[in-house]
């Protein structure tokens, strides 16, 4: 009970400090409904927190229907990936080398990770970027966040603020791979009785850079807002569908010498292994509901309250057809066998069939429900929240055989597999920002979090999986704030975060918790020159250490999810640097540099048979080099072009830094054009805009796979591990226009 005392020790400070303080909050500073429910995340510029922020209009040159991951990748560290290869359907997203699973995502303050698998699905809210008003991407381990703890990073999302007056938006944009992105934008504007309602229609399809990689994409969002003098308050409801066929198999080194483009998903094969073709049902199809309710309340002139509510249904399946030849001869996999979905063998002809091509779906069906609140005080002096985060997620898991060849006695959509998992959490957090003088301030911030997850039935592979395990974690962050005057100040932090394994580190049988401790020194700045040109940038040293790290040991499961292993001792240290620098009227330069070392420590790993301690390695997918450039032009009112360079750094995809695993380093251009007219020819605003993306068309693949197997048949009493590659590649040149019209 230590830390909860230590907690509500600092409550209790906090509470004789502004009982002290006499200065009332300044009452002209508006803040949006959006800006007021991120106080509990949100990390503020005077906060010891390394961050990024980026507003709907910084997005907006990039947004013309890529995933969110694109919309951002030019921030220090981050390096996005696209299975399908243009960034329109499964994509994710690497900060300082940690993948998403380990990026708490946040809407509106309510985490998006799943409860689970822990990962981020930006595929099951298409066009999110066309509903996101601001967002702050925080490093490291950040502010108090909700969910699984940060341990690369945290990306806060706030969305729609009501608008001033009424307003319809279309937008429409298309280009390589049959894309084409269309979506409604509309606000009541401020009706009677400070009521106001606006939302968004959109629909994205794509064939996809790699063969058949189609998605088929629709999303919504609707909103009602109230403000009064003292509260502010919004119901929204959002969500998404998608049908994605399936590219999460990768390719290996030597069809990607032959064919870049070939997806092995849904392949079917004679009885003498020749390809026949391709099963056009090997879909991804899932559909997910949001609803929040957010509720802010000035409670005095220094006080406010915050409640959010939220509840998150999500189901589908993935289906996939089982070539019985290929299952057999290649994976040597029971996947095709009768056995496995509880099926007798038959008699065909006389010959006794134990094996089938089968068609099978593998569903997920679940539910989310969250309560976040939080008391703020805030004065000259002192900002300070506490609050109070509870949530419950319950997954249901199972499989269905929905055809097979032969299975005379199947039902349909007989069921071969069940599960679920249950996960409580809790947590409760104080935090303060203490102005001791016009230069000095302190910060403090102080979480508890207690987790519970069950689960029960067997998994996919037909493993019984009944797990019972609790975890408390007690996460301090400290840090303390120098400001130099005229827009500078340079910070300390010390960041401690805990996070619990996901269901399949308990399939692979990790128990264990991960420990981040993390020390952040940085430096920004933001003003404007001696000729009245505006600049700012950052600069930001940082040691992470790790204890018991899971991290991706390069192989993937059936479903292309990563497998990860406990590394025992591990860290990661660097420099990252961003900045804008007006340079003329005209001319803007932007750029984004992380360099970085990624090591683990005594690393230990089979090979050929015998356990070997390969001491100090380079952690997998963790480039040292990450940079980004932009050069902006804008010759006349309402013209803008852009030029980005992008570098990202050999990686490998193993921890054994083994010479076949290495990804190779690869360099994008992209070029960006608009114009907006002052008179519009239609309504009260148009816009077109163009993005050309890999200019150079420079042959690339931004994230891949490594596995390892041992080979005791070829000679006998003698262990050979084989290595084995795959790899995801990205599309060349490729182009998307669009046109915005507003009235």
């Amino acid at each position: 009970m230590k830390p909860l005392f230590l907690t509500l020790a600092v409550g209790s400070l906090c509470g004789s400090l502004l009982a002290q303080e006499p200065q009332p909050k300044d009452s002209t500073q508006v803040q949006t409904l959006g800006e007021v429910l991120l106080k509990a995340t949100k990390a503020k510029v005077q906060d010891p927190i390394t961050q990024s922020n980026l507003t709907a209009q910084d997005l907006a040159p990039l947004n013309l229907g890529q995933d969110l991951p694109y919309l951002i990748q030019n921030l220090p560290g981050v390096v996005a990936t696209s299975d399908a290869g243009a960034g329109i359907g499964y994509t994710g997203l690497r900060v300082r080398g940690s993948d998403a699973t380990r990026v708490n995502v946040s809407i509106n303050g309510i985490p998006y990770n799943d409860g689970e698998s822990q990962g981020v699905f930006w595929v099951n809210l298409p066009d999110l970027g066309s509903s996101v008003e601001e967002l702050q991407l925080q490093r490291g381990v950040g502010s108090t966040a909700f969910g699984p703890g940060a341990f690369g990073a945290s990306l806060n999302l706030s969305t729609f603020k009501a608008q001033n007056e009424p307003s319809l938006q279309i937008q429409s944009s298309g280009g390589s791979f049959n894309t084409q992105r269309h979506n409604l934008k509309f606000s009541s504007g401020p009706l009677a009785d400070g009521f106001s309602f606006s939302g968004r229609l959109s629909k994205i399809d794509s064939d996809g850079y790699i063969e058949r990689a189609s998605s088929d994409l629709t999303a919504y969002w609707l909103q009602g807002d109230y403000e009064s003098e003292r509260s502010k308050v919004s119901l929204i409801g959002f969500g998404g569908r998608e049908i994605t066929y399936q590219s999460w198999y990768g390719i290996d080194q030597a069809t990607l010498d032959e064919n870049r483009r070939f997806n092995p998903a849904g392949a079917q094969f004679d009885d003498q292994g020749n390809l026949e073709g391709f099963y056009d049902q090997q879909v991804d199809n899932y559909k997910q509901d949001h609803v929040q309710f957010l509720w802010s309340q000035d409670l005095s002139e220094r006080w406010d309250s915050q409640v959010s509510l939220n509840y998150t249904h999500g189901r589908g399946f993935f289906e996939e057809y089982v070539d019985s030849w290929y299952s057999q001869n290649v994976l040597y996999s029971s996947d095709a066998d009768l056995e496995t979905y509880g099926l007798n063998p038959v008699m065909v002809e006389g010959q006794n069939i134990s094996a089938t091509d089968l068609v099978r779906r593998r569903w997920l069906n679940n539910n989310f429900y969250a309560l976040n609140a939080h008391l703020n005080y805030n004065s000259a002096h002192i900002d300070w929240t506490s609050g109070v985060y509870t949530s419950y997620y319950g997954g249901d898991h199972f499989g269905e055989l929905i055809w097979a060849r032969y299975a005379p006695e199947a039902n349909p959509r007989q069921r071969y597999y069940s599960g679920n998992g249950d996960k409580n959490e809790t947590s409760v957090f104080s935090k303060i920002n203490w102005r001791l003088d016009d230069n000095w301030s302190v910060y403090a911030d102080l979480q508890e979090r207690w987790i519970s997850y069950r689960t029960s039935g067997i998994t996919s592979d037909l493993v019984p999986l009944n797990i019972e395990q609790q975890y408390a974690f007690f996460n301090p962050k400290l840090g303390v704030t120098k400001s130099f005057g005229k827009g500078q100040l340079l910070y300390a932090s010390f960041g401690r975060s805990h996070r619990e394994p996901r269901r399949s580190d308990f399939e692979q049988g990790v128990f264990t918790p991960e420990r981040l401790d993390d020390f952040e020194l940085g430096w920004r700045a933001k003003g404007r020159s001696a000729q009245g040109r505006s600049y700012h940038y950052s600069l930001v040293a940082y040691y992470m250490d790790y204890q018991n790290q899971l991290v991706l040991t390069g192989a993937i499961d059936n479903s292309g999810a990563p497998i990860r292993a406990t590394s025992g001792r591990s860290y990661r240290t660097g420099l990252e640097a961003e900045g804008s620098w007006a340079l003329s009227d005209q001319w803007t330069v932007q750029t984004a540099v992380a360099l970085s070392r990624n090591k683990n420590v005594d690393f230990i790993s089979s090979f050929d048979g015998v356990l070997q301690n390969l001491g100090t390695t380079d952690i997998s997918f963790a480039p040292s080099l990450i940079a980004s450039g932009t050069v902006v032009y804008t010759p006349f009112q309402g013209g803008r072009f852009a030029w980005t360079t992008r570098h990202v750094g050999d990686q490998f995809m193993s921890n054994t830094e083994s010479a076949v695993s290495l990804l190779p380093a690869y360099t994008v251009h992209d070029i960006s054009a608009s114009y907006s007219w002052a008179k519009p020819l239609i309504g009260k605003s148009m816009s077109v805009e163009i993005l050309a993306n890999n200019i150079f068309s420079a042959a690339f693949s931004s994230n891949g796979y490594y596995y390892t197997y041992d080979d005791d048949f070829s000679v006998p009493g003698t262990i050979t591990t084989v290595e084995g590659t795959g790899y995801y590649p990205q599309a060349l040149f490729n182009i998307l226009a669009g046109l915005s019209l507003g009235f």
